[in-house]
């Protein structure tokens, strides 16, 4: 599948906003060919611990219900919340891929944000859409740690942003600093013209090596990209994106991102219905561009929770570089960088080992006294 089908699925392009006219009911149907790989994943994912978690409920965040899933094997374990990616790349149907491990040391929620996933479903998307923005899906990231605190009688959480997930992340951080253990940035957004700028610079580096005639005429073509005032079009971020991930600033050795749309159609937690209607993703980043093109976080020197950037090497979706540069400035009760010297910006699919020795070597222990003593897995 190409870059524009991952952001699109057809759905920002000229005239497709009428998709978004209103709920859409289910309709009566067979059984989908998915269905027999669906339910042989989630019998061999479930959780029978006798301390185990295994949720899948909606919630009501700012007025709007959206999806979480709860999984893990000793509830008395730490909560890490998983803030996803894109916008409106829900991470939730492809974590059966990597997070099972996790399981065993942590409480891991997935959230699909409002206009995301199983989100989307029986919703007014016209509506909701007119909602989307950095406030509102912040705000939408504290009524869910309230919750969850409140749930499951937690004094903190962890939370892990990853990609667009990071901007939200981080203003929780900034917020909410009390109600965290700790703040994980993974593929971490500081400043958009400078991410914007390294990740077409690579891009045009690689297609010259490469001799790519197709590739330079199409990057040469939006430049100067961005603008000196910072200014991209939504069509300029398709383009740079497209080369970003055919040379591997995504998913580094790979040229298209396949794996994980395939992945997603076999999700435990989905059903077509979910899939058909959560595939509109390329309108969040339509709506969220004016925010981003003003994303600055240059200024945010000081977090009063500790804050951990897991960073790929070869990263220029968000470029590392940016954000390393950032940590470097910032005053923190503890902070540190991981590199993931083989990923690009998926490191907790292309280094899973390596992500989860970080995980619960480096983050579980900063939850402190906030762990039952004896839950060590499989107690």
């Amino acid at each position: 599948m190409t870059t524009r089908r991952f952001f699109l699925s057809s759905a920002a392009t000229a005239g497709t906003f009428g998709l978004l006219a209103g709920p859409v009911a289910a309709e009566d149907a067979p059984p989908s060919p998915n269905d027999k790989a669906r339910d042989i994943i989630r019998d061999a994912r479930k959780i029978v611990a006798p301390k185990g978690i295994e949720e899948l409920r909606q919630v009501t965040l700012g007025g709007v219900p959206q999806w979480i899933a709860v999984r893990g094997r000793d509830r008395r374990n730490p909560i890490l919340l998983f803030i996803h990616g894109g916008p409106g790349a829900p991470e939730m149907p492809v974590s059966w891929l990597y997070q099972s491990p996790w399981e065993d040391f942590f409480t891991v929620v997935q959230w699909d944000q409002r206009m995301a996933g199983k989100s989307v479903t029986g919703t007014d998307q016209a509506a909701i859409l007119k909602t989307i923005g950095i406030e509102r899906m912040t705000a939408d990231g504290e009524d869910l740690v309230a919750h969850l605190r409140e749930q499951y009688g937690k004094r903190k959480i962890f939370v892990l942003g990853h990609s667009w997930g990071t901007v939200i992340g981080l203003n929780l951080a900034r917020r909410r600093p009390d109600w965290l253990h700790a703040y994980i940035g993974m593929g971490q957004m500081i400043y958009w013209p400078d991410n914007e700028r390294v990740g077409y610079e690579f891009a045009l580096r690689e297609a010259r090596a490469d001799n790519n005639a197709e590739a330079i005429r199409a990057l040469e073509a939006i430049a100067p990209y961005p603008t000196a005032e910072g200014v991209v079009t939504f069509d300029q971020v398709i383009v740079q994106r497209t080369w970003v991930i055919h040379y591997g600033g995504l998913t580094a050795g790979r040229r298209d991102f396949d794996y994980d749309l395939n992945a997603r159609r076999i999700a435990p937690e989905y059903t077509d219905q979910d899939l058909k209607e959560s595939s509109n993703n390329g309108v969040n980043l339509v709506k969220l561009l004016p925010d981003l093109l003003k994303l600055d976080f240059r200024p945010v020197t000081r977090l009063d929770c500790p804050v951990l950037l897991f960073c790929g090497r070869r990263d220029y979706q968000t470029p590392s570089q940016v954000s390393a540069a950032w940590l470097k400035t910032v005053k923190a009760p503890k902070k540190a960088i991981v590199w993931f010297e083989h990923s690009a910006h998926m490191m907790h699919i292309e280094q899973p080992g390596r992500m989860l020795m970080h995980l619960v070597d480096d983050v579980r222990p900063l939850a402190g006294d906030d762990v039952a003593p004896d839950d060590r897995p499989g107690v």
